[in-house]
């Protein structure tokens, strides 16, 4: 059995008060047409239209990793092992058939790939912590990442060796040796970047990140009497000024154990009261 999604009732506030009531301590202030509710960002003035942040913050994520892309290009071009050939006559033969410079090219990438995520990732949530992070941050990094690996990939290449085959062999002669172009045999090193940037953000947001503190509900305390007394009110528990303290006498009552007035003295005989009678063997003395 489900319960029917019924609106709402209306805050306090809203609902215009009776004649005569007693107005509601614990009702939310009212909202005015003129000033927003507090806690609320006011409404930016109708003039020139303004970038909003978080697709400022998104392009400033996507252009650093298009610059990290341009690193990352030349160390793969750098680190990246090279397949040795010869000539041979009018043939060009791998110096060693059996060598493994192919995959330690995908290795060295997915390498170059791994760092630049966890870099780019750990230094967008340093910059962007004091607002607590976003989902442009996110995808900033996912979009960023994906581009600089595919610009690397491309740059990467076209910093390397050549590609034309002919034209090296013709160049180094018959028994000559040169490298050939470097490229990825798995294309799915493209991904390592934007995805090891994505669980470094997620463990670091979770460990680190910015922590909203819940507010108080309305219907909790009056409006405004929350937070700290202000200073030089009377702390709590404290008498206020002029009264006496707790435990002393009121002003003109008697003290504790003293009589009052009109009281008898203690061991004096009471108005009325026969006195104390004489034996009959001193009168006669």
């Amino acid at each position: 059995m489900t319960v029917p999604n019924t609106p709402p009732e209306p805050a306090r506030a809203d609902v215009p008060a009776e004649p005569g009531a007693v107005p509601d301590p614990f009702a939310p202030p009212p909202v005015s047409a003129e000033e927003p509710p507090a806690g609320l960002p006011t409404t930016p003035p109708a003039g020139g239209r303004q970038v909003p942040a978080e697709l400022r913050i998104g392009s400033g994520v996507v252009l650093v990793c298009l610059l990290a892309g341009l690193v990352m290009a030349g160390l793969w071009a750098w680190l990246a092992p090279k397949v040795p050939l010869v000539v041979d006559g009018d043939r060009i033969l791998y110096v060693d058939p059996e060598g493994e410079q192919r995959a330690g090219a995908d290795a060295v990438f997915v390498l170059i790939g791994l760092g630049a995520g966890i870099l780019t990732a750990l230094g967008a949530f340093l910059v962007t912590r004091k607002r607590g992070g976003g989902i442009s941050v996110a995808l900033g990094l996912a979009i960023g990442g994906l581009l600089g690996s595919y610009g690397a990939w491309k740059l990467g290449r076209w910093l390397g060796p050549s590609d034309n085959l002919i034209a090296e062999a013709r160049r180094v002669g018959n028994g000559g040796h040169f490298d050939a172009s470097i490229d990825l045999g798995a294309l799915g090193a493209l991904l390592v970047w934007p995805m090891t940037a994505m669980v470094v953000l997620l463990a670091l947001s979770a460990a680190f990140g910015k922590r909203e503190e819940d507010p108080p509900p309305y219907w909790g305390v009056p409006a405004g009497t929350y937070g700290p007394p202000a200073e030089g009110a009377p702390g709590q528990g404290a008498p206020a000024e002029g009264a006496p303290a707790e435990g002393a006498p009121a002003e003109g009552a008697p003290a504790e154990g003293a009589p009052t007035e009109g009281a008898p003295t203690e061991g004096a005989p009471t108005e009325g009261a026969p006195a104390e009678t004489v034996p009959e063997d001193r009168r006669q003395g």
